[in-house]
């Protein structure tokens, strides 16, 4: 490595090899992320012990509060088999804590608006594993492969004029 100094009277140093940059940017706070030794994630929590996420899939917003106890949901007021009654949407939403192994560690409370109960069943699955991961940093890459932190972009598409739905025509007619 060599000193130069630039118009401005600061001395820069030049790098002439690969060996010399990973010295040079061994030192600094990126350096030591990109060697694979970053700093822990810290929880994020509230007063309450609580962490906090938003969930959506298709028209569905759930935001979702994670606190430790016994299992408990709520779904808008509701205990969670009573409002998602089809068995199916209760597997969803149980998903991240199975596959992070923490099933009935958590209590979740959670309000959800807009969509279908499919959509705000999605929407809660994902407010949960991001929740999770605020609460234990060191879940994400457990949910993060099995695709429960990816948002599903999938919506409606709108509908087109001159068109019965977003690409249906209307029926022709010959005569």
């Amino acid at each position: 490595m060599s000193e130069t100094t630039s118009p401005s009277g600061t001395a820069s140093s030049s790098v002439s090899s690969l060996a010399d940059l990973k010295t040079l940017v061994a030192g600094t706070p990126a350096g030591a992320a990109a060697e694979g030794t970053a700093a822990p994630r810290e929880p994020k929590r509230d007063a309450q012990g609580r962490s906090y996420a938003t969930g959506r899939r298709k028209d569905a917003v759930a935001r979702v509060w994670l606190k430790p106890g016994k299992g408990g949901f709520e779904i808008n007021g509701k205990p969670a088999a009573k409002y998602f009654a089809r068995p199916v949407l209760r597997m969803l939403i149980a998903q991240p804590f199975l596959v992070s192994d923490r099933y009935q560690q958590f209590d979740v409370t959670c309000t959800v608006v807009g969509g279908g109960l499919s959509g705000q069943a999605g929407a809660v699955r994902h407010g949960i594993s991001r929740a999770l991961t605020y609460y234990e940093p060191e879940l994400r890459p457990i949910l993060k492969k099995a695709g429960f932190l990816t948002r599903d972009p999938r919506v409606v598409e709108r509908k087109k004029y001159g068109k019965a739905k977003a690409r249906r025509s209307f029926q022709f007619s010959k005569r």
